[in-house]
């Protein structure tokens, strides 16, 4: 048994949760439930980020105090991780009177790297960070990700000397001690590295109000990113606290889009702290609508909530956790989403669990709790644990659903009501708990994915066998 430290991306609370934070949440989980399911000890945070001008502009938009924007807004994303049957042991908000106290030792311990300096230049409100010229000339004076234009800035500010610890960095990430996944991002992060400036840690208080403190400066707050990335240690009682039982992280859990920052200055951070970087950096890509990136503007924005309420969180899970590529971007369609769940979930899993039960209970067949118990503490398959532990989750979750079509199949090839009209009472009962075993096996896999339907399998395969009142995903037209 081993400690496992899994963390993911805290959201800006400014809007609501999205099918991106959905992936995050759900292939960290994944990774936390599969963990516990081969012994390991499992902490898993999850959080909010809540300072920054975008927030506090939002909430003079709705004419309401920020705290209480925040507070609400916290309580949202809070909801949807439970709505989504998310196991994460911790709970994070960067406005905690804790997560702030510690994040202004932090920087203390980091003031040997950080300086001061004006800077004159290129800043993107959406992204909260400033861009370099070349990145603004690159991108035609746009954020290509949030479609606005950069504003021009003159201030002063800290920086932080990025600049002292590439090299370290560079042979952290080449040598995979620090893994970062897919190994084409890890190109990218390298690439990027080459050219990566000091970065802005404060700003005026003329500019921003809504943050930590810089300490013993009044006229600067700290910067969303030093605040925000250092909530992953912060929760686990740093620096008050000896965290070695858990730093460093096993994976860290990031939409592409933020990956510069954890793997270049949260590295950065963590080695002038005297910490460990994490193990592996794991990078999912974006959810596409119909091919097209999700915007409000062109209006093909998926809203999870309406995923979840078409057909349960099982459904929710299956489809991104298994349709959508675990580092890649991903195509979402309604009519996708519909087929698989009635082809898939109803037809291959809810309908051989239906047939399996329907026929050892008109068979009359007792199990035993001695074969339950048997099967359910076995061992999970070594390919499967192999794709788990290489982050292939996609790939797991086809391993599992490929035994549980193979049950289908041995249902048909075997004919088991056959057997029963025949007469042929020991073949039917060799049968039957071959194919008992096989689901409370494939089962094991599943939990990992589907929890709220594995569970309620389990209960369905014990002594006596009952079959379910109604089908477990009925099917739609």
């Amino acid at each position: 048994m081993k400690n496992v430290y899994i963390t993911t991306a805290i959201p800006y609370v400014n809007g609501a949760p999205h099918i991106g934070h959905a992936m995050d949440y759900c292939l960290a989980d994944v990774f936390a439930r599969y963990n516990k399911a081969v012994g390991n000890k499992v902490r898993f945070q999850a959080g909010t980020d809540e300072h920054g001008n975008k927030i506090f502009k939002k909430a003079e938009e709705l004419g309401v105090p920020v705290e209480e924007y925040v507070a609400e807004n916290a309580q949202v994303f809070q909801d949807f991780i439970k709505t989504l049957e998310v196991s994460n042991t911790d709970f994070i908000r960067t406005t905690d009177a804790e997560h702030e106290r510690r994040v202004q030792e932090i920087w203390r311990r980091l003031s040997p790297y950080i300086y001061k300096n004006k800077y004159e230049g290129w800043y993107c409100s959406g992204c909260e960070r400033f861009v370099t010229d070349k990145e603004c000339e690159e991108n035609g004076g746009v954020c290509p990700d949030h479609q606005k234009a950069y504003e021009k800035l003159s201030e002063e500010n800290y920086y932080f000397r990025i600049a002292d610890f590439k090299e370290r960095i560079r042979e952290a990430i080449s040598s995979n001690e620090m893994r970062i996944l897919p190994e084409f991002r890890k190109k990218e992060v390298l690439k990027l590295l080459e050219d990566s400036p000091d970065v802005s840690v404060s700003r005026p208080t003329s500019q921003l109000t809504w943050g930590v403190p810089v300490p013993d400066d009044p006229t600067q707050v700290m910067y969303v990113w030093i605040d925000a990335l250092s909530n992953y240690i912060t929760v686990l009682g740093y620096p008050d606290a000896d965290i070695s039982e858990w730093w460093p992280a096993t994976a860290q859990f990031v939409g592409k889009d933020i990956l510069r920052f954890h793997a270049m200055i949260w590295p950065a951070m963590l080695l002038g702290l005297g910490l460990a970087l994490p193990k592996t950096i794991a990078t999912h890509g974006f959810i596409l609508a119909d091919g097209q990136k999700m915007s409000k503007s062109i209006g093909n924005v998926v809203n999870p909530m309406d995923v979840l309420s078409k057909h349960g969180v099982d459904a929710f899970r299956y489809f991104f956790l298994r349709h959508m590529d675990t580092f890649s971007d991903s195509d979402f369609t309604w009519e996708k989403f519909e087929d698989a769940y009635n082809n898939e979930l109803a037809n291959d899993l809810g309908n051989l669990v239906q047939r399996v039960a329907t026929l050892v209970r008109k068979s009359m067949i007792s199990v035993g709790a001695d074969l339950a118990v048997k099967y359910r503490g076995g061992e999970l398959p070594r390919e499967f644990c192999m794709l788990m532990d290489n982050f292939e989750f996609s790939k797991a979750f086809d391993f599992a659903w490929e035994k549980v079509q193979g049950l289908n199949r041995q249902i048909d090839e075997e004919k088991p009501w056959s057997l029963a009209k025949n007469g042929e009472t020991e073949k039917l009962r060799e049968c039957m708990l071959s194919l008992i075993r096989g689901i409370i096996e494939v089962n094991k896999m599943l939990a990992i994915f589907i929890p709220g339907a594995a569970e309620k399998i389990d209960a369905i395969f014990t002594d006596p066998i009952e079959p379910p009142e109604e089908p477990l995903f009925p099917k739609t037209k």
